[in-house]
């Protein structure tokens, strides 16, 4: 017999309102979660979605760059919930762009976005959760927080969520708050819409020889919402299929057949 898992009463996952970020809120309400679904996009579908298999949720408006609508969301789930176990910070933004092409609104949207609206929102959701008795945070950051990647404004802002990841995890523990990092490779999302010859040559370069699935980050985003996961925090949980790990001499191997 397996053992049951258990997972937050409440979580918040920002981005939900489509891509990764409404895989992971409907598998966490298909797993008896209510999830605070927050996004700048209109978020019923998903609701919809969740309610018709008979789930909970609700929706928040939130521009997760902004303190100000941290707060007021963090508000609206402390008075209609009383209590949040657990935050996926998952919206972000992508921009292919090399270095000397990348101007500077550019990156200092992708700042505010993928680095500071997860500092914005640790810092807002901690207290309830610090009241609510502890809970998990998980960070989607990406294998671009993790190796050299050819965009600057994407790259530094991932490599800045893991450092911010690990900075919460010890300033955190002592609340029972558990913060995480995952690191996706590619995923089949549409975050990669019209890069379909970068997709290719990437593919050729994961020994797995595909992309991710949304419900493949999932899994690892539950397993570290979960009960299962109680002595992990500040660890960075890569699921790349073994891209970063072993992607240059597959390539060069699949490349060339040399193996003198």
């Amino acid at each position: 017999m397996s053992e049951s898992v258990t997972y937050p009463r409440v979580v918040l996952v920002t981005g939900a309102a489509g891509g990764m970020g409404a895989a992971h809120a409907t598998a966490l309400a298909a797993r008896g979660v209510h999830v605070c679904v927050a996004d700048v996009a209109d978020a019923s579908a998903v609701i919809g979605e969740i309610e018709a298999a008979g789930g909970s949720a609700s929706a928040h408006e939130l521009d997760v760059a902004d303190p100000a609508a941290w707060t007021r969301v963090v508000d609206e789930i402390a008075g209609a919930r009383g209590e949040l176990g657990g935050l996926v910070n998952n919206a972000g933004i992508s921009r292919r762009l090399e270095f000397l092409d990348t101007p500077d609104d550019v990156w200092e949207l992708t700042m505010r976005i993928n680095l500071f609206g997860p500092f914005y929102g640790m810092k807002a959701v901690t207290p309830l959760m610090r009241d609510s008795g502890g809970g998990s945070i998980v960070n989607i950051s990406s294998i671009s927080g993790q190796i050299g990647y050819f965009s600057p404004a994407y790259s530094s802002s991932k490599w800045g969520l893991t450092g911010l990841s690990k900075s919460a995890a010890g300033n955190f523990a002592k609340w029972n708050i558990r913060v995480n990092s995952v690191h996706p490779g590619l995923v089949g999302t549409a975050l990669l819409g019209g890069a379909d010859a970068f997709v290719k040559a990437a593919v050729d370069s994961i020994p797995m020889n595909r992309m991710a699935t949304p419900a493949e980050i999932t899994d690892a985003v539950l397993h570290l919402l979960s009960d299962r996961s109680t002595y992990m925090t500040g660890s960075e949980l890569t699921v790349d299929g073994g891209l970063v790990s072993n992607g240059l001499y597959h390539r060069i191997i699949e490349e060339t057949g040399d193996l003198s």
